[in-house]
């Protein structure tokens, strides 16, 4: 017999998941009497600090097993970790987490984070469908305005071309300066057809003015690219958005600026005032040079990218404080928040200035973060990160679970490791940040999902160039990509949709997941697809803001609950080979299923959304 305890069941702990500062939790143990236990006592550990001890008192029991209670409540924040000590007739021993079960002497502790009560995320922002834009390859509408653009550069005419991969011949470098000239007003005029996907938020790669059609090489923070429009443009497509009750999340690239900046200006274009111009410009204290001006700290050793003292106080004044601060200028034009990329290269003093200039200017607006792995437990650069447990964050890009499910679909998972990644981000995560995540399939730093689920596709550039799925492959990877977009929208938080995945785009890494949107040759299969995944999601108060919980993981299957106040909803996926059946009322969405007396059967590849 084993001692049993599961931190994500009730029974033995209350309440689920996160802590605030104060609030009183419940543990039970269910230990088996043969060991004759004596003492029990719950460790509690937080990193730079002597941990805390909280004994148990017996709480009854049956004929197998005696039942050990703990009440306590963390008063300060912080990550916390726990196990127990277990003194019993054969002597002392420590109990840890292995899998969802306990094992002795060995194994992982279990997490505890406790978080400010202050700590919120603006409601309005709770389950809405995201759709991600690359400015430059979206849409294309009216005459490009070439006035102030960076030189050299290639406008291309030919909208739906390879995006130029191969170095320039003269130096070695990949350029990326061939531009197919999507801009705001494009984007404008699309967005009747986002609203009928169900879209409420728009996510906009960077559109501040730079030299690489990318434009993470900042040149001018408060200066829109030229090729995208003006401040006017911008400002239309803002309101045009709002209009519809769409929210619109600008890229906010402040770890690196553009060698090629007005900050910087290693190639002497933008006249006095730069870095490069003399240690009396202004921006001289924002770079970190070993020599001057040739030698300095640059991301990953791009020279073209070099790296800024985020905590500098002139950069901090430019970006946060000022009156026309890099903040308020673009939250004055209609944008409604902002992605921190890379955030875990930038300071969490950075970050927490930025939050609360942020919410000062614009109560409701949002902070999210590029972080690859779990944010709630990660280091970055030998440092623990604060995102949750100061509130730094209200959101961050979920890569765990897209990860996880394409694990799933591409059968290298049973289902077992993706309900365990579902429940972990569950039980880690505050719930009201559970709310907001952004669940992407593709991005534009990950090859198309459509692309992913036929397989890797490892070889260089001129090899990933050539790479096209034959129509086997395609509607192998459709009947997949419908199972793993429904998990996407059916998972707590915000399905993000990088655009043209929903019109069947292809594409392994960088640069050719980032083509043109295929603008009237779009597979309409997959539109209504994710026209009908929008609705759902959108009209599913249990998928909106419902907690999440686990009920089936293995053999091939994934169910789980989501339950709001207002309803219980069942959502399922069956790769396995055989049918699955479960109980429900009614379904809400479901493919390759029937219904049978009082239970829906779902058939192998099938998936359904059914209310309890």
């Amino acid at each position: 017999m084993r001692i049993l305890y599961d931190s994500r069941d009730p029974e033995y702990k209350n309440p689920f998941g996160v802590l605030t500062e104060g609030q009183s939790c419940s543990l039970r143990v269910k230990i088996p009497k043969e060991l004759e236990t004596r003492f029990v006592q719950l460790v509690l550990e937080r990193e730079g600090n002597p941990a805390l001890e909280y004994p148990f008192s017996w709480a009854g029991g049956d004929a197998d097993y005696d039942i050990f209670k703990c009440d306590f409540a963390p008063s300060a924040k912080g990550l916390y970790f726990y196990w127990f000590r277990i003194t019993a007739k054969t002597g002392p021993f420590r109990l840890f987490k292995q899998g969802s079960g306990t094992n002795m002497e060995e194994g992982e502790r279990w997490q505890l984070s406790v978080i400010p009560p202050d700590f919120t995320v603006p409601e309005s922002w709770r389950g809405r469908v995201m759709y991600q834009i690359f400015p430059d390859r979206f849409a294309r509408s009216g005459s490009v305005d070439l006035t102030g653009k960076l030189e050299p550069y290639i406008l291309r005419e030919d909208w739906g071309g390879q995006p130029e991969y191969r170095p320039d011949p003269a130096t070695g470098e990949i350029l990326c300066n061939d531009f197919f000239g999507g801009n705001f007003r494009g984007i404008r005029e699309k967005l009747p057809y986002l609203h009928s996907l169900g879209v409420g938020i728009l996510y906009l790669n960077p559109i501040s003015m730079a030299f690489s059609n990318h434009r993470y090489d900042t040149a001018d923070y408060k200066r829109p690219d030229p090729m995208l429009g003006t401040e006017e443009d911008f400002r239309a497509l803002c309101e045009a958005a709002h209009r519809l009750d769409m929210k619109v999340i600008l890229d906010g690239v402040y770890s690196h600026t553009g060698a090629n900046s007005v900050y910087f200006d290693r190639n002497g274009v933008f006249g006095n005032g730069a870095v490069s111009r003399g240690k009396d410009s202004p921006y001289y204290s924002w770079y970190s040079f070993r020599r001057f001006p040739d030698k300095y700290d640059s991301w990953w050793g791009f020279a073209t990218l070099p790296n800024v003292n985020e905590l500098d106080e002139g950069f901090l004044d430019y970006i946060i404080r000022d009156e026309d601060s890099v903040i308020a200028h673009w939250l004055r034009l209609g944008a409604d928040g902002f992605r921190l990329d890379v955030a875990d290269e930038l300071p969490d003093e950075f970050i927490r200035r930025f939050k609360g200039r942020l919410r000062l200017l614009k109560p409701d607006a949002l902070l999210l973060g590029e972080v690859w792995e779990d944010a709630s437990n990660k280091s970055a650069y030998s440092v623990r990160r604060r995102y949750f447990i100061d509130g730094e964050l209200d959101s961050v890009m979920n890569y765990p679970w897209r990860s996880a499910i394409l694990a799933f679909l591409r059968a290298q998972d049973d289902g077992t490791a993706l309900g365990e990644q579902i429940m972990t981000i569950a039980e880690n995560y505050p719930p009201q940040v559970l709310q907001v995540l952004m669940n992407s399939l593709s991005t534009h730093d990950t090859p198309r999902v459509l692309t992913t689920l036929i397989g890797d596709f490892q070889g260089d550039r001129e090899y990933q160039a050539r790479v096209r799925l034959s129509w086997e492959q395609r509607e192998f990877a459709f009947e997949r990509l419908r199972m793993a977009a429904f998990l996407q929208y059916a998972l707590p938080g915000c399905p993000c949709l990088y655009y043209g995945d929903e019109a069947g785009m292809e594409g392994c890494k960088d640069p050719f997941n980032r083509g043109c949107f295929p603008w009237g040759h779009e597979d309409r299969r997959f539109v209504e697809f994710f026209r009908a995944l929008g609705q759902l999601k959108n009209n599913t108060p249990a998928l909106r803001e419902g907690t999440v919980r686990v009920t089936a993981a293995g053999g091939g299957k994934i169910a789980f609950l989501r339950s709001s106040p207002a309803q219980t909803v069942l959502c399922c996926v069956n790769r396995t080979g055989e049918p699955f059946r479960l109980r429900a009322r009614h379904s809400l969405m479901s493919q390759e299923s029937y219904r049978d007396g009082e239970d829906f059967v779902v058939h192998p590849g099938g998936f359904g959304c059914f209310e309890l």
